[in-house]
């Protein structure tokens, strides 16, 4: 399998939110990371770190705009869509993914904090307007004099 069909199919998976169907593009030795975050070393760090994610959000979206094969080397320029219940963040994404063996041993995503944070502050907006649109009015009867 090529190189990118691996990333795009790891992608597909989280999208789908099947993690295990997501491990099973990962190699044992798998290095996980969203710079500047710490990395998550190995794949049970890494299955633990997509299990916290999956338990807290509702949805996952990754529209590859760009991915590019240099060997082992797939770089993919996105947008990543979050969901938890009403939020939505849409951010930018590059990820640089390295496989090896039909493996992806590296995983390393750059995004902007700033556009994330307006992303999300944005979904919070949404959440907001949401619920004042579903709340109950208070009704006004008229009454004939």
């Amino acid at each position: 399998m090529s190189e990118t069909k691996i990333v795009t199919g790891f992608l597909s998976a989280l999208e789908d939110l099947d993690i295990d169907r997501a491990l099973s593009y990962a190699a044992p030795e798998i290095v996980y990371q969203n710079v500047p975050l710490p990395p998550a070393r190995g794949l049970a760090a890494v299955e633990k770190t997509l299990r916290a994610m999956s338990r807290y959000g509702s949805g996952f979206e990754a529209r590859i705009h760009n991915i590019a094969a240099n060997g082992p080397i797939v770089l993919t320029e996105r947008t990543d869509v979050l969901e938890a219940g009403a939020w939505r963040a849409e951010f930018w994404v590059c990820g640089t993914f390295r496989v090896e063996d039909d493996r992806i041993t590296l995983w390393r995503d750059y995004f902007d904090w700033a556009t994330f944070l307006g992303a999300s502050a944005k979904g919070l907006g949404g959440v907001l307007l949401s619920a004042l649109n579903a709340r109950p009015r208070a009704s006004r009867k008229t009454t004939a004099a």
